[in-house]
């Protein structure tokens, strides 16, 4: 973040204390722009610049907005890879060369505002209509990975209706509330404006439908009959591992998981752990019932 940002955002924090003293409902009307905006955009590293460069690139409109998606392999069995806030599909190079080398198809894509995708805004349902019109273009999948926000639209698409034989969790959040909660730490704004930074969300994303909000938990729409791995750092300083638990108290008995040590919130991606869970784990194969959905 440069000088610049950096003041420009001291200012607007001070702001929102200060009107949250007066009313946490003008506070948290304030901070919702930030909370809701992308941010800057993650750059492809050097060391995910050919697996980058070596897709298969499709823009499609997905709800109106661009969606760049991409492709590698040609595998008859399907892995979908999704991103968290911030992030892009260039993140999981490393697994995706493994996974090409086992012989899959790799699909993935930058949810709007993100990566190579235009915008400055996206939301969980932006990324769920994503998932969904790569299942119809693929025929479903053999197994869906998602990191981090990408986990719960993961897991939010499979109890739409997605096509898929198994999930793949990694340091994933519960629900929307957690998001919040999280925002309101991480930018330290006063823990006060987190109900009324809710309500606003409820607004702004899901039209005061609580419903519909509701259908966006992994907690509130357990999946018994889709295998369900979470991968998670227990000293993860973005999400909490706590959120793995109760996602995997959720979805007991399908879902196992894996706790690690000292690899943090995206560096997970690319660790050894990481691949060798991964690939035990979708090298099982999905069940037919799962796919003839």
């Amino acid at each position: 973040m440069s000088t610049f940002a950096r003041v420009s955002f001291s200012v607007v924090r001070f702001v929102i204390r200060i009107s949250s003293m007066m009313s946490a409902e003008l506070g948290a009307r304030l901070a919702y722009p930030l909370f809701a905006r992308v941010g800057p955009r993650l750059a492809v590293s050097p060391a995910h610049a050919a697996t980058h460069e070596s897709a298969r690139k499709v823009t499609a409109v997905v709800r109106g907005r661009e969606v760049v998606t991409y492709e590698w392999g040609e595998g008859e069995r399907t892995v979908l890879l999704v991103h968290g806030w911030r992030g892009r599909a260039s993140q999981f190079s490393r697994l995706v060369r493994e996974l090409r080398y086992e012989g899959y198809r790799v699909v993935s894509f930058d949810a709007p505002a993100n990566g190579d995708s235009p915008g400055r805004r996206t939301s969980i349902l932006d990324y769920v209509a994503t998932i969904r019109m790569l299942d119809e273009r693929y025929g479903g999948f053999d197994t869906i990975l998602g990191h981090s926000f990408g986990a719960l639209a993961a897991i939010s698409a499979t109890a739409e209706g997605v096509r898929t034989g198994r999930l793949i969790a990694v340091a994933g959040v519960s629900g929307p509330d957690y998001l919040c909660a999280q925002f309101i730490r991480i930018a330290g704004l006063p823990a006060e404006i987190e109900p009324a930074l809710g309500k606003q969300l409820l607004r702004q994303v899901f039209n005061d439908d609580s419903t519909l909000m509701a259908r966006y938990s992994a907690l509130n729409n357990p999946l018994p009959g889709t295998p369900l791995l979470l991968i998670h750092d227990e000293d993860d300083a973005v999400v909490s591992i706590q959120q793995s638990r109760l996602v995997a108290d959720a979805h007991a008995p399908a879902s196992r998981l894996v706790a690690t040590r000292g690899l943090g919130h995206n560096r997970i991606l690319n660790s050894d752990r990481l691949l060798d869970e991964v690939l035990d784990f979708v090298r099982v194969g999905p069940t037919a019932e799962v796919l003839a959905k």
